[in-house]
């Protein structure tokens, strides 16, 4: 289960759109629209002092109590969630992964979750992806405590330590080709991956970003990554096996006999997918999972509200 008591500490932020977007004009956010949408989506409870306009009052008539209509485009913003759910993502492989020993997918969800936490309280819309070689689950953004108990639930799941005889490989570029032309327009787009993707061409999967920014979608990429063991090689030189997670091959060495060669190709990929969000106008997080996603996520927010 997600430990919820740890995701209050983000009710006190704003998560601000950089560019414009599609939603309900007097929110949080510029949007180029005005109005409401006529899809209802549920009641609240009025607030003393809003406008009456949109008051139910035949509800009032039944009930003695005011209750407000809420739309599903009355929102201030749109924000599609991206995970990456393949095997790769449940390094390191741990018998019970939680917030304070997490793995990348337990990270990812929490921070998530944590975002989704916020989204709601600015009633704002959310909606998941999760993703693998395939798409295997895609939910619309929506506003409401209903979906939002769905979207958790669905997070929930992802939790449980994956079997060892699972391998799910990555296609982040093919599943992202495909979101961004599923994804409503001009949305936020958040994403949560490795990036270790089954290509040699490395041109395929920045395409792939362009394409969300084609699209006129905000975009910010969580590089979720075991800073220790895979970024900086931190292994004792003793023999060891590493076992690729995705297709299950092995190869034994001495991790000094490969650590020179290791890290150029970690800092080639690192420099140019820096260096291609930068001129996508992407936000790249390094999301260090041995730093607990709070100083991760934190430290983003605040720095995002002085910007925007």
């Amino acid at each position: 289960m997600l430990d919820t008591s740890r995701l209050e500490q983000f009710s006190s932020l704003e998560f601000l759109a950089r560019q414009v977007v599609e939603g309900f004009i007097t929110g949080l956010h510029k949007s180029p629209f005005h109005g409401f949408s006529v899809e209802f989506a549920e009641h609240r409870l009025y607030n003393s002092g809003e406008s009456i306009r949109n008051i139910d009052w035949k509800l009032y008539g039944r009930t003695d109590r005011l209750y407000v209509k809420r739309y599903e485009e009355e929102t201030n913003l749109r924000c599609q969630i991206l995970i990456d759910n393949s095997s790769s993502m449940y390094y390191p492989v741990l018998e019970r992964p939680d917030i304070d020993h997490p793995n990348k997918i337990t990270f990812s969800i929490y921070v998530s979750a944590a975002l989704i936490y916020l989204f709601r309280k600015q009633r704002d819309a959310a909606g998941i992806s999760i993703f693998s070689d395939q798409i295997e689950l895609h939910t619309p953004s929506k506003s409401s405590n209903v979906h939002h108990k769905y979207l958790f639930s669905e997070l929930e799941k992802l939790i449980n330590p994956i079997s060892t005889g699972t391998r799910k490989r990555t296609a982040v570029a093919d599943t992202i080709h495909e979101l961004a032309e599923r994804i409503h327009k001009r949305s936020l787009v958040i994403i949560f991956s490795d990036m270790f993707e089954n290509t040699s061409n490395p041109d395929e999967l920045f395409a792939a970003l362009q394409h969300l920014k084609h699209n006129r979608h905000e975009v910010v990429l969580f590089h979720v990554t075991d800073q220790s063991k895979e970024i900086d090689f931190s292994f004792k030189n003793r023999p060891y096996r590493f076992i690729d997670m995705e297709t299950g091959q092995q190869v034994k060495l001495f991790p000094a006999e490969v650590k020179q060669q290791y890290l150029a190709a970690v800092k080639r990929f690192k420099d140019e997918l820096k260096l291609k969000c930068g001129q996508y106008h992407i936000d790249l997080v390094e999301a260090d999972i041995n730093r607990g996603f709070e100083q991760v996520l934190l430290p983003y927010l605040v720095k995002r509200s002085k910007l925007y």
